[in-house]
Order: C-alpha cells, then sequence, then structure tokens
C-alpha cells in the first residue's frame, strides 16, 4: 500500500480521536513527553523530505499563537494560490504524493494546524468555532496574496468551511476531500470502533485495523508517515473543543464557491446523504462523487482529485474581472 494511502487512512482515525476526546488538563495543546515530540519529528522530518523544496518557511504569529506555513513554487497559471490544510495529527507531510500534481495548478502555501502536532505553537486557548476560523483568518492576511483558493482533507476540509462562514474576505473558493462533521454526522458504526484511535494505550493492532477499516480494508504499514501520524496520536494533546456539525442552513449562507469531493466508500458519514445534503444546501457549490474512493481519497486518486480541483479554481477564476486580484 502506498504512503499516502497509509496517511489518509490514519487522518480519519484521528480525526475521530481528536473529536472525541480533546484534553481539558491544559490549556493549549502540549506534547506528552520529550521523546514522543522527538519520534514525531523524526517521523516528520522524514516524509517531510519526499516533498519539493519550500521557495519558503514562514511563521506567522497569529492571536492564538504562531502557524507554520511553508511555500512551494508551482508552474500553472491560477491568478491566486491554494492553501492546503491538512487532516488532524498530520500536518504539511501528508501532501508528499499530492504536491507534483497541484504544483502544475499553481503556487502552493501549506500549513501546520495550530493547536495539533506540528510546527506550530499554540500559546492561547482556542475554545469555538470563532477561534479556529480568526487564527487562521489571520494567517491569511499576513500573506501577501490577497485571495487564495483553500483546499483541505477531512478536519481540513472542515476548517476550510469553518473558515469561509467567519471570515470570506480572503478566500477565492474552497475545496474539501471528504470533510468531517460537514455534509452529514458520524456513521454509529464508525463511532463505536472509534476507541482504537481515542486511546493511545490500547495496542497498535486495534489502530491498525481502525486505520483499514477507514481506508477501505487497505493493510497498514510501518512507514514514516504512519509513524508521524501514530505519534501525534499518542502523543500530542489536544484541547480544542471537537468541530461543531455544519448545518445546511449555515451551508446555505456559504457566500464563496465551493468544490465537495465526497469519497464513495466512505465510513465518515453516510456518503450518498452528504452529496445530497452538499447539492442541497450549496448556493455555489460542485459536488463531485469518487465512487470508488475511501476516505483515504487523496491518496487514491491525486491526479484526478488535481484535475477537479484545476477545473474548479479555472472556473472560479474566470468569473473574475480581469483587473481584479
Amino acid at each position: 500500500m502506498s504512503t499516502r494511502t497509509v496517511a489518509a487512512g490514519l487522518l480519519g482515525a484521528a480525526a475521530l480521536g481528536a473529536a472525541l476526546a480533546p484534553d481539558r488538563s491544559s490549556p493549549v495543546g502540549h506534547w506528552r513527553s520529550t521523546a514522543g515530540r522527538a519520534a514525531y519529528f523524526a517521523a516528520y522530518d522524514a516524509t517531510f523530505a519526499d516533498l519539493p523544496r519550500p521557495a519558503a518557511t514562514l511563521d506567522v504569529r497569529t492571536d492564538y499563537g504562531v502557524v507554520r506555513v511553508y511555500r512551494f513554487a508551482g508552474r500553472g497559471t491560477a491568478r491566486s494560490p491554494l492553501l492546503l490544510l491538512p487532516g488532524t495529527t498530520s500536518g504539511t507531510p501528508m501532501w508528499a504524493d499530492n504536491l507534483p500534481s497541484l504544483l502544475e495548478l499553481a503556487d502552493v502555501y501549506a500549513l501546520d494546524l495550530l493547536g495539533e502536532p506540528g510546527h506550530s505553537i499554540q500559546d492561547r486557548p482556542i475554545t469555538d468555532d470563532a477561534d479556529k476560523a480568526s487564527w487562521l483568518a489571520q494567517v491569511l492576511a499576513d500573506l501577501p496574496e490577497e485571495r487564495l483558493h483553500l483546499l483541505g482533507h477531512s478536519l481540513g476540509g472542515w476548517t476550510a468551511l469553518n473558515l469561509a462562514l467567519h471570515h470570506r474576505e480572503d478566500v477565492a473558493s474552497v475545496s474539501v476531500l471528504d470533510p468531517v462533521v460537514s455534509f452529514g454526522d458520524l456513521p454509529w458504526g464508525t463511532i463505536v470502533r472509534s476507541p482504537a484511535a481515542v486511546l493511545p494505550w490500547l495496542p497498535r493492532s486495534w489502530r491498525d485495523a481502525f486505520t483499514s477499516y477507514v481506508s477501505g480494508g487497505a493493510e497498514v504499514e510501518d512507514l514514516p508517515v504512519a509513524r508521524m501520524i501514530e505519534a501525534g496520536m499518542g502523543q500530542y494533546r489536544m484541547t480544542a473543543p471537537p468541530p461543531t456539525r455544519i448545518s445546511p442552513q449555515r451551508l446555505g449562507e456559504l457566500e464563496v464557491p465551493v468544490l465537495a469531493i465526497i469519497a464513495g466508500k466512505s465510513v465518515m458519514h453516510d456518503p450518498a446523504q452528504a452529496a445530497r445534503t452538499a447539492r442541497a444546501a450549496l448556493s455555489d457549490g460542485r459536488v463531485e462523487v469518487l465512487a470508488e474512493a475511501s476516505h483515504a481519497l487523496n491518496g487514491e486518486y491525486p491526479e484526478e482529485i488535481a484535475s477537479l480541483v484545476g477545473d474548479f479554481v479555472t472556473e472560479v477564476e474566470a468569473r473574475r474581472p480581469a483587473g481584479q486580484a
């Protein structure tokens, strides 16, 4: 199985851990131990080595902490760059196999989510959805471009939609890959299996079994990206509250174009219902279902996703006057 598929499967498991068991013992996210932090960053660095070399590495100060942002020079013609938002407990390295095709579209920024394991450092409590949108809006405002196209996977997809609901000013469009609690609730079957992701002291075989369940039955291998995400799940304590389910009414309030790519075999929601909800609720939306994809769709179909996102971004930018940034 590929590195990217392992990553996406683990991201699904980690998303449940973050959603169902936030830690309340500290006001900010933190590492459980020095050894756990070291294990995470050893795997982070090993996976990051597979990415194209960043053109710039930025540390953006926000009211909630410092956010690590990487800029990659693209070869495309889009006027506005992409900003990639990862799933939980992963950070920028999860995009290793997606970046080559995305860089054919535009310049690309990628960041480590604040309050999560990675190089972003939280120093103030994040207490609600408005806070989660606020720190990200401050990052966009600090970047030199006036507008960006957001692309998020799983929790990163929810984060992109949440930003657009609270601060749409710097957002050109939003593309989401099987976002959690955005177009549907977590199914009970997935919640019942979730202790393997939530409780780090359970046997690794349980976590591997859950990861396989999330990623369409694929076998789990011991790869750096898998070690990174597992270390993040077990060794970093997140303190922010879980993401709030976005209601259809709130989805209808979005004022930016949205591309929703749904995995037809996702276990993070009922895929058919999620697609129906997105089509009915989004006032300026395009919905695509990859019938054979699991929640690991970004690893299973990177070229197809880049093509869909590219067509969508081109169409969105064609609506803008030639002189508008």
